[in-house]
């Protein structure tokens, strides 16, 4: 049974879950545009530009400081590489757009939910202080930049 109860992140990961609360804001804005009935292209077009500004620079980020703090071999991390294959490939869809917009949002939620109860907790387990201070030199705080100028969601 999964806990509800909040997990205590490592301070140097806490801007990845941040990251990571965003990627849980589109799933929502997905759901919330396809609740409105919400043309399919005006969603696509936003998840669009959520995939370039955030998602992409994210996962690009766990691929090349986080996930090797496991190692290549290890089978959390070899399941956080597919579903990020998967991921990418669902956002470069242009045809049956609404299909995948429907993929990404189930997909993304259960992906972000697995790195954050299962990844994340693996990789805090054994991280050094050095590894967990690279992270956090590479990926500070940032404040989230929206992209406001068709709230759909709204």
């Amino acid at each position: 049974m999964i806990s509800n109860k909040p997990l205590k992140r490592a301070p140097e990961l806490q801007p990845l879950s941040h990251d990571h609360h965003h990627g849980l804001q589109l799933c929502w804005k997905i759901r919330t545009g396809f609740s409105k009935q919400i043309e399919p292209d005006r969603i696509k077009k936003y998840s669009d530009w959520f995939f370039k500004t955030h998602l992409k620079p994210h996962f690009e980020l766990e691929e090349k400081h986080v996930f090797p703090i496991l190692g290549a071999e290890n089978d959390l991390v070899k399941r956080a590489l597919t579903e990020h294959r998967r991921l990418k490939r669902l956002f470069k869809q242009t045809t049956n757009i609404e299909k995948s917009l429907g993929l990404i949002e189930e997909e993304l939620d259960a992906h972000i939910r697995f790195e954050e109860r299962i990844l994340f907790v693996e990789i805090q387990k054994i991280a050094t202080q050095d590894q967990l201070a690279k992270i956090k030199e590479i990926h500070t705080e940032e404040s989230f930049e929206e992209k406001d100028d068709d709230p759909f969601w709204i």
